[in-house]
């Protein structure tokens, strides 16, 4: 018997297809619930201030940075999205005098228009983002030099071949309303998978690649990027996959309440705790990761009582 359509967007999988028992039981977790979800392989933290969470995921660039040798180059994978630890990165290596020449960095993702990588003119551009945020701001003296910065491209042959020859300690992200990392967004319902979503062996095969993205994607960058004008935002993205994701030593998600709601907050902790993969709901494929880290703060996991407003 095949699964429900998704009550949103009926020509793709997504995390409303799952069975209402799951459903049900992620929304009645607490905060105290979700730090018991911890196992090996898989940590749940908590931060009481904001100021705390960025700086801790600002550590995160710095901690993987200092591992790094012209022998030995190692990097780290960060999104847009989260944004605010970039300036305070930044600042730490300008004042720890950090030398961090030998380090690498991997953007996740990037918007595509038309078939390519849109520019860095574009006003949503990720590496604008990151350049103007992160590494325009670092002492020219202390950093990395411009061939050590790796911004995906609509074309992956050099982004996938990067991935092949320095060492990635962390790749950080933040956890999108689909429940996506990066732009793994759930697929179509489209054969051969129209009763059944992609098993997830299937699903990490994916490498870097040109995707369409899940609706509920475009409607969230328009509300946190452009003011809920959803005519401004690109239908297609080139995204880090699973293959490069499991490249990577550590995979550290956080989540502070913007990009995410409470629900899914808990849904895709439970299912990764649990071991529940299922592709409509892609950051559980994280389950099988060695060493995935959930990052809270603690003031943005609110609840799923229902509010009338």
């Amino acid at each position: 018997m095949a699964r429900r359509r998704s009550v949103v967007a009926p020509d793709w999988w997504d995390y409303t297809t799952l069975d209402e028992e799951l459903l049900a039981d992620a929304a009645r977790l607490t905060a105290e619930d979700l730090v018991q979800l911890s196992r090996p392989g898989f940590r749940v933290v908590m931060f009481d201030t904001l100021e705390e969470f960025y700086l801790a995921e600002a550590l995160e660039y710095i901690n993987a940075w200092r591992q790094s040798t012209e022998d030995n180059p190692v990097g780290i994978c960060g999104p847009i999205g989260p944004t605010e630890q970039l300036p305070l990165v930044a600042r730490l290596v300008n004042e720890l005098e950090l030398d961090v020449r030998s380090a690498h960095f991997w953007g996740m993702d990037e918007w595509v228009l038309d078939g390519k990588e849109v520019s860095t003119e574009h006003p949503l551009s990720f590496e604008r983002a990151d350049r103007e945020l992160c590494f325009n701001r670092i002492d020219p003296r202390l950093r990395m030099p411009e061939e050590h910065l790796h911004f995906p491209k609509a074309d992956t042959t050099e982004y996938k071949k990067s991935w092949e020859q320095v060492r990635c300690a962390v790749m950080q992200g933040g956890q999108g309303e689909v429940k996506h990392w990066a732009f793994n967004d759930p697929p179509r319902r489209e054969p051969p998978w129209e009763d059944e979503p992609p098993p997830p062996e299937e699903y990490r095969k994916l490498a870097t690649r040109v995707v369409d993205l899940h609706p509920m994607t475009v409607i969230q960058n328009a509300r946190t990027s452009g003011g809920g004008y959803v005519a401004g935002v690109p239908t297609q993205a080139v995204t880090v996959g699973p293959v490069e994701t499991w490249k990577a030593e550590k995979v550290s998600i956080w989540q502070a309440g913007m990009h995410d709601n409470p629900f899914g907050q808990r849904l895709t902790a439970l299912m990764i705790s649990k071991g529940i993969a299922d592709t409509s709901v892609p950051m559980s494929l994280l389950a099988d990761h060695p060493n995935v880290q959930f990052n809270y703060y603690r003031g943005g996991l609110g609840s799923c009582e229902v509010e009338m407003h």
